[in-house]
Formats: C-alpha cells, sequence, structure tokens
C-alpha cells in the first residue's frame, strides 16, 4: 500500500486555526504525519478516539512539534453541541471567507485557507481545503476513471454534504440534520431502522 495524496494546512494557516478553535473553548487535537497530539489525556470522547484510530494520543506542552511534521488535521471537540456549531461557522467565516482566507482582491472573491466541518456533534475537523470528502470524490473519479454523475454517496454528518455535492446521488440517513437532508437527493431510515441497507435496496440496487 501507499499513499496516493497527502494535503497539509500551510503552517501559519495551522497555528491560527489552533489558537481559534481553543478561544472558541473547545479542546484542540491535532494530526500530524502519523500522530494525534493533544494537551489533556483527560478530554471527552478521548477513548473512543483511540479505539476508532488504534493508537494511543501523544501529550504535549504545545503543538510545535505537529507543526514541523505538518498538520494534516485539527479537531475541536466539545460536548457542547452549540458551541462547536458556533466554533464551525467562525472558522469557516474567518478562513474560507474572511481575515484569514486567500483574497486577492476586495471583492470577497477568496480562495478558502481551510476546510471547516462537523464530522460529529461533538467534533468540528479543519483540514486542508482540498482535504475533505467532496475532493475525495472528484480523486476517485480521477484515479477510477468514473464520471462523478455516476457516484453514489451515502452520510449523515455536516461533513457529508460536500460529498453529496459532488456526486451523482446522495442518500442521506434518517438520523440527519434537516441541513444535511435537504443537501441529498434522497433520504433513507435511521441507523437503527436498517437505513444503509434500505438506502441499498431502494436507491442503488433498484
Amino acid at each position: 500500500m501507499k499513499v496516493l495524496m497527502q494535503l497539509t494546512l500551510e503552517a501559519e494557516t495551522a497555528r491560527s486555526v489552533i489558537e481559534r478553535v481553543g478561544e472558541f473553548g473547545l479542546d484542540v487535537w491535532v494530526y500530524a504525519g502519523v500522530n494525534w497530539y493533544l494537551r489533556e489525556l483527560n478530554t471527552p470522547h478521548r477513548e473512543k478516539e483511540e479505539r476508532t484510530v488504534q493508537f494511543p494520543p501523544t501529550v504535549v506542552k504545545n503543538f510545535d512539534a505537529a507543526l514541523e511534521q505538518g498538520v494534516a488535521k485539527v479537531v475541536g471537540v466539545s460536548d457542547e453541541y452549540d458551541l462547536v456549531a458556533k466554533a464551525e461557522k467562525g472558522i469557516v467565516e474567518e478562513f474560507e471567507h474572511g481575515v484569514h482566507a486567500k483574497c486577492t482582491t476586495t471583492s470577497r472573491d477568496c480562495e478558502p485557507s481551510v476546510s471547516a466541518a462537523r464530522s460529529q456533534p461533538y467534533y468540528l475537523d479543519v483540514t486542508h481545503p482540498k482535504a475533505n470528502k467532496g475532493s475525495v470524490v472528484e480523486m476517485l473519479a480521477d484515479l477510477l476513471k468514473i464520471p462523478p454523475a455516476e457516484f453514489a454517496t451515502i452520510g449523515d454528518m455536516p461533513n457529508d454534504v460536500l460529498m453529496f455535492k459532488q456526486s451523482g446521488y446522495s442518500i442521506a440517513m434518517g438520523q440527519a440534520s434537516e441541513e444535511v437532508k435537504q443537501s441529498a437527493t434522497y433520504v433513507t431510515a435511521g441507523m437503527d431502522d436498517e437505513g444503509f441497507a434500505k438506502a441499498i435496496e431502494n436507491f442503488v440496487l433498484s
């Protein structure tokens, strides 16, 4: 196996994102290379994340080592869901359209310096502007020589919306928010009602 593509945040952008996510009152996790860094071990969802990624985090006083490696992702974590949503909105405004975006004119015609979206109600993921699920559809279409219009995607979180926009057929799970459902071509049942299987049967195999 080999890495086909790796996109990391610019160092100054990553540093600014880390600072702003912390200012919103979220715990900050930083991923760089094959490492996961955080400042406090006893933070919400750390044990769950450790089981998911199958390796432990490294506790650090600061994120200098991560910045030197090249930051792949900054995650803001909190069980205050409204606060995570507020942080998402703020990061998008500042880094995709505002003061930290790459603006060459005064007409608000800006190139985003990050991609920011919630992967869970308690996680805000901030990555390189092209390191998101929508760009994955584009990359796979190119690698597999399959038009994006022939892709079917399924999801339930705000970070799936970019993926929906790039694929020909998109399916929102029943437990998704109204924002996510409205972005999809179809809506299936919820996770507890075999929504994935029903989506495959009703919208793919049929």
